[in-house]
């Protein structure tokens, strides 16, 4: 991850989104904003799982697969899914073709459900761990920027709790930032937020 703020066409972005025009347009439009519907939140939260050990822009580059293949990431469609269905994501280019991955998506989408049979919504759950408005911090640069945080572990526990997988506090962290539960656009980014506001 680059650690400087680059000018592009009058915009200064978080390092990260620079080099490579689709990121900028998730950076620009994405990536921070504050996401409130439950299935959209989920659906984050299975890319981010996907993401695991391989870079954002893989993912991103792949995500209109990954909808067209996991049925729109609904998780009453998801739930129902057999080892047929494995058999064919595993046989699915455009997608990442990780057993793991593709199993814990699955299983996720029973968790969420369970959740939701329990009147539990994903959306106050989450937002709730957060105080209902994102968590602002001052970020300079890119290296103040942390891996996790404490917070990241504990939804990472609560999440494990309900039955999910693929949710350790670095890729919840990473989910954290993307759908807007913490904003950490660096200070001189033009999507940066005064914390307080």
């Amino acid at each position: 991850m680059k650690t400087r703020i680059a000018k592009t066409k009058e915009k200064c972005r978080c390092g990260w989104a620079v080099n490579d025009p689709l990121m900028q347009v998730y950076h620009d439009e994405e990536w921070g904003v504050p996401e409130r519907d439950s299935r959209a939140l989920w659906e984050k939260l299975m890319l981010d799982g996907f993401q695991a050990g391989l870079s954002w822009i893989t993912i991103l580059r792949k995500r209109e697969a990954f909808r067209r293949a996991f049925r729109g990431f609904d998780p009453k469609v998801i739930a129902k899914f057999s080892e047929r269905d494995v058999a064919r994501l595993l046989q699915d280019a455009g997608i990442i073709r990780s057993r793991a991955k593709i199993e814990a998506t699955i299983g996720n989408a029973k968790a969420y459900l369970a959740m939701e049979a329990a009147g539990e919504d994903f959306s106050a759950f989450v937002w709730g761990m957060v105080g209902g408005k994102p968590v602002r911090k001052i970020r300079r640069k890119m290296t103040d920027i942390p891996a996790k945080t404490p917070l990241s572990e504990q939804m990472s526990a609560e999440l494990k709790k309900r039955g999910f997988k693929f949710v350790g506090p670095v890729i919840v962290y990473a989910w954290m930032q993307a759908v807007g539960l913490v904003d950490d656009h660096i200070v001189d980014c033009f999507r940066y937020t005064k914390a307080g506001r």
